[in-house]
């Protein structure tokens, strides 16, 4: 009889070409399956929660296999960690009903982008950062922010190419937070999320903190349903998965953002 095994992983996204498999190009999601197989002696298919872009990183991404096995949920996590390239951390595994599905059952996903505004870039990390040297006004980010809580279709932010059967999805959080030292996050919660919508809501505002686009014309982009009419898509090396959820309660205090590498305390503004 299988057994469902849900995996918590935590990834560096700059090696990769997104979680997903590629041709001829390495992925997360091929890493952690060619170490099942190993260790199971048969192909295994890993489900994520859902897929990461090229060169984006997660700190807690949630995927589930399926397996017919006498091995512990903790001698995969033990197993898989000394197998997998350092890129690439196995924070999690245990047993589910057999009816957990990691894209399916999840709720609501948290995902924070960093961005560094200052003169010189940074040296430790930069495939961590965006960097901006311009000022951002981050007042005026904020403002534009809110327009984002709430029930929105958001065909304004949403990459080409997606496959979905609706542009509406609910956002409980959109909060800019600048931590010092031109340290800025940007971090949105929602029920979903389209093609490249973070990276997008993040370029349009970064068009606002840089005076292009008025706080109030943010609005009105929204609302246009228009790609164009929104900013450039930011880059991928700025945003993390932070955490899934997969029931209504509120996210807990963050389990796995206490890596030595990515403090705990620069993940969240005050929302």
């Amino acid at each position: 009889m299988k057994t469902t095994f849900k995996l918590t992983i935590e990834y560096c996204g700059t090696p990769y070409a997104g979680w997903q498999i590629q041709p001829d190009q390495p992925s997360v999601q091929e890493e952690i399956q060619k170490a099942l197989a190993r260790m199971l002696n048969r192909p295994v298919s890993l489900i994520a929660s859902g897929r990461t872009d090229a060169g984006v990183h997660a700190l807690a991404q949630v995927a589930h296999f399926e397996a017919e096995t006498t091995i512990t949920a903790s001698k995969f996590q033990e197993a898989l960690n000394s197998m997998l390239p350092k890129a690439i951390t196995i924070h999690g595994c245990e047993k589910m009903e057999k009816r957990f599905h990691a894209r399916f059952d999840a709720k609501r996903k948290r995902y924070t982008y960093r961005i560094i505004n200052r003169a010189l870039p940074p040296a430790v990390a930069s495939d961590t950062f965006w960097h901006i040297r311009k000022p951002l006004d981050i007042s005026a980010m904020q403002r534009a922010s809110e327009h984002l809580i709430g029930t929105h279709d958001f065909k304004a932010f949403e990459g080409t190419g997606s496959p979905r059967a609706t542009t509406v999805r609910s956002l409980y959080e959109a909060c800019v937070h600048h931590h010092g030292n031109g340290l800025i996050t940007l971090t949105f919660c929602g029920n979903g999320f389209l093609k490249f919508m973070v990276r997008n809501l993040v370029g349009t505002l970064v068009d606002v903190g840089l005076g292009r686009t008025l706080p109030g014309r943010f609005k009105e982009i929204l609302h246009s349903h228009n790609r164009a009419n929104a900013g450039a898509t930011a880059p991928p090396q700025g945003l993390f998965l932070l955490c899934v959820a997969y029931d209504e309660r509120p996210f807990t205090p963050r389990q796995f953002t206490d890596s030595p590498l990515y403090p705990a305390g620069l993940w969240t503004g005050p929302c």
